[in-house]
């Protein structure tokens, strides 16, 4: 859960950068709150793919148990 609040947080540093920079003509920091915005995206899907992939392991396991 602490990784997901880290690409959440990622996302919205990555949106200020970004309208900050828009807002004051800064290319540079509205590129790199682009970036930031999509590297916690990035992060928040393989979170939620490791979560899935964890989730059908336990229900094999679950299975095999039986």
């Amino acid at each position: 859960m602490a990784e997901e609040k880290g690409s959440k947080l990622d996302q919205l540093k990555g949106n200020a950068k970004e309208t900050i920079g828009n807002a004051v003509g800064n290319e540079k920091l509205e590129k790199e709150g682009i970036q930031d915005k999509a590297a916690g995206k990035a992060k928040e899907y393989v979170e939620k793919g490791s979560d899935k992939a964890n989730e059908s392991i336990d229900n094999l396991s679950d299975r095999f148990k039986k």
